[in-house]
C-alpha cells in the first residue's frame, strides 16, 4: 500500500451504510486515508434518517451523492469494504476485500440508524487501527 491507502466502501444503494463508512473515515482519518463509496444500483439520494443520525454526530452528509460502482473505482482501491452488495462486486486480485454484515437502514426507524451508526464507527475505527492510522478524534 501507498503512504496514504484508498478506502473504497460498497453497498447497493450508497444511501446509507457506504455513505456513513466514508464519512467516519474521512472524519477520523484526518486526510491520511483516500476514501471512495460506491453502489451497485444507487438511489436517486442519500438516506435522509442516515443524514440525521450522523447529523447528530456532527457529520453532514446531505450533499452527498450516491455513485455508480465501476470495475476503475474498485482497481484503484487498496482495501474494498462490501456491505451486502455480494457477488455484484468485481474482484481483482491484489486488492484486500473485507465484507461487513450490517443491517440495511433502507426504511428503518432513526433508532434503528443510529445502532447502524455506531457499528459502522466501531468497525471504521477498527480499520483505522489495522491501516496503522490514529484517528484525530
Amino acid at each position: 500500500m501507498s503512504s496514504a491507502p484508498s478506502v473504497l466502501f460498497v453497498c447497493v444503494h450508497n444511501a446509507g451504510r457506504s455513505q456513513m463508512a466514508a464519512a467516519f473515515l474521512i472524519h477520523l482519518a484526518g486526510g491520511r486515508v483516500r476514501v471512495r463509496s460506491a453502489g451497485t444500483a444507487p438511489a436517486g439520494s442519500v438516506n435522509p434518517v442516515a443524514v440525521e443520525a450522523m447529523r447528530e454526530t456532527g457529520i453532514d452528509i446531505s450533499a452527498r451523492i450516491p455513485t455508480l460502482l465501476t470495475a476503475g473505482t474498485v482497481e484503484l482501491s487498496d482495501v474494498v469494504i462490501t456491505m451486502g452488495c455480494g457477488d455484484t462486486c468485481p474482484y481483482f486480485p491484489g486488492t484486500r476485500y473485507l465484507d461487513w454484515q450490517l443491517d440495511d437502514p433502507a426504511g428503518a426507524d432513526l433508532a434503528t440508524v443510529r445502532r447502524i451508526r455506531d457499528d459502522i464507527e466501531r468497525r471504521v475505527r477498527g480499520l483505522l487501527t489495522e491501516l496503522g492510522v490514529t484517528p484525530t478524534v
